[in-house]
């Protein structure tokens, strides 16, 4: 016969699917019951109709079967409370993280291993989307804990480059994100239909910024990436604003036209309070597939020019390859189809280079002044 505390040291290995963390910890088990070689367990479940009651009670009798002398595991899943949903979203934002309404000012704070990174280029069709959920993707690749905040809320296309699609779960003001390669994401394509536009103009535009970062249960990340919309308006200036201190990165291609746009985006960063820490040259050159032959179709030495403006390191030159286009449209990230692909190798430069300019970031409070 087991004992309780064999099955409660077994379940901590059962993780909520959504939140991440051990369902004791976050209050989901509510009881354990033995008699004999029967092992009941009740599981609290954040909503009715949970989509994922069944990988939790899966995952549950998988933790509990082999342990000696049981025979077998019944699961029962009960929704929670209000107030015990409350308690939960207390639980998951913390302390630190302050009052969520009824004042003037919000403040948020990120662990202090979590490296915020605005990733930004000054015009559209650079690769900017491209770049950032293939940076995730290889950042997860090497262990670390990534999540993509789909900052450019008219033109998002994260979730379709990584393949991720759904409502995120949404509980007492509190949002879950959904994942995809290991990357938590938040977009506001998972909110209104792919061909639907969003026209929003500017207070409209900080709201749902300020939710995206405030709302969202982003857990203890290494990295977040935010998906800037190109140029330097609402939505660059609000993040901006919310996120003192953060890092930006900017994209470019090599070709003079593009490389003095994202100029005008780096040095946004000085005039609020962020900090560039480099640029990746995108579409830097293009390999025949038969001859091997190198050829620069959008000319040469933007990257390195825009780097040299905004006194920052150019991090990678990422060749133009089709395959890179084609991983984004059918939500496969390159460096995981193809990860010794040139172009993949050379996002893996970019995103060691982006560690290494991140790592002795130190984690602030992150202040949301309320409009």
């Amino acid at each position: 016969m087991p004992t309780e505390e064999q099955v409660r040291t077994a379940l901590r290995n059962v993780l909520d699917p959504e939140i991440g963390r051990p369902i004791e910890d976050i209050g989901m088990l509510h009881s354990i019951d033995i008699q004999g070689g029967d092992v009941n367990v009740h599981v609290l479940i954040t909503i009715e109709g949970c989509p994922l009651k069944d990988r939790i009670t899966n995952d549950v009798t998988g933790a509990i079967t082999p342990l000696e002398g049981v025979e077998r595991v019944k699961v029962e899943l009960t929704p929670m409370s209000p107030d015990e949903r409350q308690a939960l979203v207390e639980n998951l934002r913390g302390a630190a993280l302050g009052p969520h309404a009824g004042g003037p000012q919000r403040t948020i704070s990120f662990p202090p291993q979590t490296s915020v990174i605005a990733i930004a280029s000054g015009k559209g069709g650079v690769g900017k989307s491209s770049v950032t959920v293939n940076l995730a993707a290889t950042l997860v690749a090497d262990g670390h804990r990534v999540g993509i905040l789909d900052a450019d809320v008219w033109g998002f296309s994260v979730p379709r480059m990584l393949g991720v699609s759904g409502q995120p779960v949404g509980f007492n003001d509190m949002i879950l994100p959904l994942e995809g390669y290991g990357v938590k994401v938040i977009s506001m394509g998972f909110f209104v239909p792919e061909e639907q536009p969003v026209i929003w103009r500017g207070p409209m535009l900080h709201k749902a910024i300020e939710q995206f970062l405030g709302d969202v249960y982003w857990g203890d990340l290494d990295f977040l990436l935010c998906d800037l919309p190109p140029g330097t308006g609402d939505v660059s200036i609000s993040l901006a604003a919310f996120l003192p201190g953060a890092s930006m990165l900017v994209v470019t291609t090599p070709q003079e036209a593009a490389r003095k746009v994202a100029e005008r985006a780096g040095k946004m960063a000085e005039r609020t309070n962020m900090r560039a820490i480099g640029v990746v040259e995108n579409m830097s050159y293009y390999l025949c597939p038969h001859c091997g032959d190198r050829e620069e179709i959008f000319g040469s030495g933007g990257g390195l020019e825009a780097a040299k403006t905004l006194g920052v390191p150019l991090m990678a030159q990422i060749p133009l390859v089709p395959a890179l286009r084609a991983g984004g449209d059918v939500g496969a990230p390159l460096v995981v189809t193809d990860p010794d692909a040139p172009a993949s190798v050379a996002l893996k430069e970019a995103a060691e280079a982006l560690r290494h300019a991140t790592k002795s970031k130190l984690g602030k409070p992150l202040t949301l002044m309320a409009r």
